[in-house]
């Protein structure tokens, strides 16, 4: 046959009779191997080998069996860090909303500030921050626990509790869980004061401002308020601040407000006819901002409950978004009745404004009254930003209206709106601020909430000030009047967000 007929079984018996003499095909003997099994068969083989070697291991290394209070400790760090995980991505918020906010010429300065600050206050909160806001000391300020150095037993909790933290000894977690969630909360403090000066400080200034204020402002009141502070142990009774509308949000908006006010408003932002309005360029970036920052709130307060309990964390996730619903709601109403347009920025202030008014009462509140907070909030950032215009402090983001005025509602709701403790089973909370004066309570608890924000004010204000002036005689505060028209991006960073792209000389 010729041979392009011939089929390779036909090949192979004439090529062993002509060569081999023989038809009998030889066959080599082949052990079985996992290289002679499908390519499939072979992946199951391995890792059916890596689970037993695994299974095996895991057995050998497990020398006692977990213990209930073992779990409860466990699934608490986990809760405490996966909280913590969600305040830092409200950074990625702020980063959104303040660059959003801004023009574009000035969209890497923001961008490079809202970063960096969170390695800044990571460093010096680690380093003396932390230890000057729990540790034990004096009723004004914690005195060791730099670095995390010194004694401590956690997850020990109580009187079982010995070392040198004492103000978190209520909640059984590692002592490195403490303060992540912490550290947390105050990279958002920082990050807060970023927007108010936007636009004209040097960065450098910028920087020196969040060392000191993530360094020393901050743990300072954070130690009187959460640290068993004077305001714990305040004779005519104890300043409540249950996720920090004072203790974060209050502060961060007196430092923000004593720097735009020494900044002074930006060039043309107001000329003898009035205000000229700076419209930020990018409000898809600032509506996701407002979106991330709500959903990372509700991670800051259910956290600040440190431990794993159903029905409380259920409370607090709702009261806060009820308090963004109505605030957003509300602030949105208000734009339109006066200026005949729904406005989108409105809105963003609303909700955020709602989510900083219900902090410090999140967990001691009925949801009406939760709902009332946040309206009340709304009103009042749409009515505080006009103000700041007509008093021509420049506030590109509305962090004063927001953090500072809403933060000081949201400390007197305690005083007016909370249930009061009981220890019956259906009970809100039974540790916790005194009956408010709207639910019959007088004026018990609303005093020390007057006190504690006039306390914390003033240091704030005063220390910011100094601070501020400090840096402004050492390194310069704000960037020199051509650098600024010209845009911080290239004056400052030497680029451009948006390199290639068309955009208006504003």
């Amino acid at each position: 046959q010729p041979f392009t007929t011939l089929t390779e079984a036909q090949l192979l018996l004439r090529f062993q009779r002509n060569v081999c003499g023989t038809t009998r095909p030889r066959m080599k003997k082949r052990l079985l191997s996992p290289r002679s099994l499908p390519p499939v068969w072979q992946v199951y083989l391995w890792v059916t080998v890596l689970a037993i070697f695994c299974w095996g291991t895991a057995a050998a290394a497990q020398t006692k069996t977990l213990t209930l209070p073992d779990l409860k400790v466990g699934l608490d760090t986990v809760w405490v860090l996966l909280t913590a995980f969600l305040v830092f991505f409200m950074n990625a918020g702020f980063s959104l909303l303040n660059t959003g906010f801004c023009r574009p010429k000035n969209a890497v300065n923001m961008l490079a500030k809202t970063l960096i600050v969170f390695a800044l206050a990571t460093i010096v909160y680690w380093g003396i921050g932390f230890g000057l806001m729990f540790a034990n000391g004096t009723p004004l300020l914690g005195l060791r626990g730099w670095f995390l150095m010194g004694p401590d037993n956690s997850p020990a909790t109580g009187v079982l509790y010995n070392g040198a933290f004492k103000a978190l000894k209520w909640f059984g977690v590692p002592l490195e869980a403490k303060f992540l969630f912490q550290l947390t909360l105050a990279g958002v403090a920082a990050t807060i004061v970023s927007g108010a000066v936007a636009e004209r400080i040097k960065f450098k200034a910028f920087l020196f401002f969040s060392l000191i204020f993530a360094g020393l402002l901050y743990p300072t009141t954070g130690h009187w308020i959460w640290g068993g502070g004077w305001l714990v142990n305040f004779p005519i009774g104890r300043f409540w601040d249950f996720a920090g509308s004072t203790a974060i949000h209050s502060v961060a908006g007196w430092a923000a407000l004593m720097g735009a006010m020494l900044l002074g408003p930006r060039f043309g932002r107001y000329s003898s006819r009035g205000g000229n309005p700076m419209l930020g360029h990018n409000l898809s970036m600032a509506t996701l901002g407002c979106l991330i920052l709500w959903l990372g709130w509700m991670g800051l307060t259910t956290g600040m409950r440190m431990t794993v309990d159903p029905a409380s964390m259920a409370h607090i996730a709702l009261t806060t978004n009820l308090a963004a619903a109505f605030g957003g709601v509300a602030a949105l109403i208000a734009a339109w009745r006066s200026l005949g347009k729904p406005s989108l920025p409105t809105m963003i202030y609303g909700i955020l404004a709602g989510l900083v008014a219900i902090s410090a009462s999140a967990a001691w509140v009925t949801l009406p009254a939760a709902a009332v907070i946040g309206a009340i909030a709304g009103i009042l950032v749409f009515s505080s930003i006009g103000l700041m215009d007509r008093l021509r402090i420049d506030d590109p983001v509305g962090t004063v209206s927001v953090h500072l005025t809403c933060g000081i509602w949201g400390t007197l709701a305690v005083g007016l709106f909370a249930v009061g403790p009981s220890s019956t089973v259906k009970a809100l909370y039974k540790v916790g601020p005194s009956t408010g004066l709207m639910l019959g309570g007088g004026f018990s608890q609303l005093v020390p909430q007057l006190v504690g924000i006039l306390a914390v004010g003033v240091f704030t204000a005063l220390g910011s000030t100094l601070a501020w002036w400090i840096i402004k005689v050492l390194a310069g505060l704000r960037v020199p009047e051509e650098e600024e028209l010209r845009g911080l991006d290239l004056s400052e960073h030497n680029m451009e967000a948006y390199s290639g792209f068309l955009k208006e000389d504003l």
